[in-house]
C-alpha cells in the first residue's frame, strides 16, 4: 500500500474504530454454560478488556462501581456487569454510514461524544464471544478513582445525574452524553478513553501507543499490567462449540 493511500484511508479507519459496536448476544447464549476460568479474591475485582481489530471496551462489576461512587444512568437497574465504551455521538446514534463531511468533522474538529453503558448478567465471554476478552484484577480501592473518571465523562441532567440521550447499540443500555470538555477528535479516539480509564484503575498505559486496539492490548498484556487473554472470538475452540450449539438449536 502506498503512503498516500495509507494517509487517505487512516481517518476512515480510525473513525470506524469508534463507530463500531460490540455484537448483540444471540438468543439462548445465556443458557450455555462454560467452564469458570477466572475468580477474583475478596480484596480484588476483575476488570475485563474487550477488543476487536479496531475497537476496545471495558467491563466492570456494577455493584463495585456504585459502591465507589459511580452514578449510573437512571434507566439502568441492578445488574452484575456493565460494558462501557466511548466515541463520536453521531457515529453511535445513526445507523447509516457517516458522510465524508461527518468523518472529517468528527476527526479534525471537536465533536460531541458519548459514553455507552450496557448492563449484562451473564459471563462476559458468553455475551461478548465475538471479541478478544482479557482480564486483570485490581484492588477494590481502585474503584474510587475509576468512578470519579467515569462520572467526569458524563454531562449532567437537571437532577444532577448522568444525561442520557438514547438507547445503546444493543442490549438495554444507554448512551450518556459527555461534557463539552471531553469532545471526540483525533487523536482523542475511543481507545484513548479506554487507556485513560485503565490508567484511573492504576494500570500503566502510554496513551500515544494506545491509539490502535492492538497497541492498547500489547500494553495491557505486558508483565507490568498483567491482563491475560481468557477468550478469543476467532481462535478459541469454545467459540466453535458455542456456534455449533446455537446452530443445533436453530438460532
Amino acid at each position: 500500500m502506498s503512503l498516500l493511500r495509507l494517509v487517505l484511508l487512516l481517518p476512515a479507519v480510525l473513525l470506524a474504530s469508534c463507530a463500531m459496536h460490540l455484537p448483540a448476544p444471540e438468543p439462548g447464549v445465556a443458557r450455555i454454560e462454560t467452564q469458570s476460568i477466572h475468580v477474583a479474591t475478596s480484596e480484588t475485582v476483575p476488570v475485563h478488556l474487550l477488543a476487536d481489530k479496531l475497537h476496545t471496551a471495558l467491563v466492570f462489576e456494577l455493584e463495585w462501581l456504585e459502591q465507589c461512587g459511580f452514578e449510573k444512568p437512571p434507566e439502568i437497574g441492578n445488574h452484575k456487569y456493565v460494558v462501557m465504551s466511548w466515541g463520536d455521538e453521531v457515529a453511535y446514534l445513526q445507523e447509516r454510514w457517516l458522510s465524508v463531511g461527518e468523518v472529517a468533522g468528527a476527526l479534525f474538529a471537536p465533536s460531541p461524544s458519548v459514553m455507552e453503558c450496557i448492563p449484562i448478567d451473564w459471563k462476559v465471554e458468553q455475551v461478548c464471544h465475538h471479541q478478544r476478552v482479557f482480564v486483570a484484577d485490581v484492588p477494590r480501592s481502585a474503584g474510587y478513582s475509576l468512578a470519579a473518571f467515569l462520572n467526569a465523562c458524563a454531562a449532567k441532567n437537571p437532577a444532577g445525574g448522568p444525561l442520557t440521550i438514547g438507547k445503546s447499540s444493543w442490549g438495554n443500555g444507554r448512551l450518556i452524553r459527555c461534557p463539552e470538555n471531553y469532545s471526540y477528535y483525533f487523536p482523542r479516539i475511543c481507545n484513548v478513553w479506554t487507556a485513560q480509564a485503565l490508567d484511573s484503575c492504576g494500570f500503566s498505559i502510554a496513551v500515544p501507543a494506545a491509539l490502535s486496539a492492538n497497541g492498547l492490548v500489547r500494553q495491557a498484556t505486558s508483565r507490568k499490567n498483567g491482563f491475560r487473554k481468557i477468550w478469543d472470538g476467532e481462535k478459541d475452540p469454545r467459540h466453535a462449540e458455542l456456534e455449533a450449539e446455537l446452530k443445533r438449536r436453530g438460532m
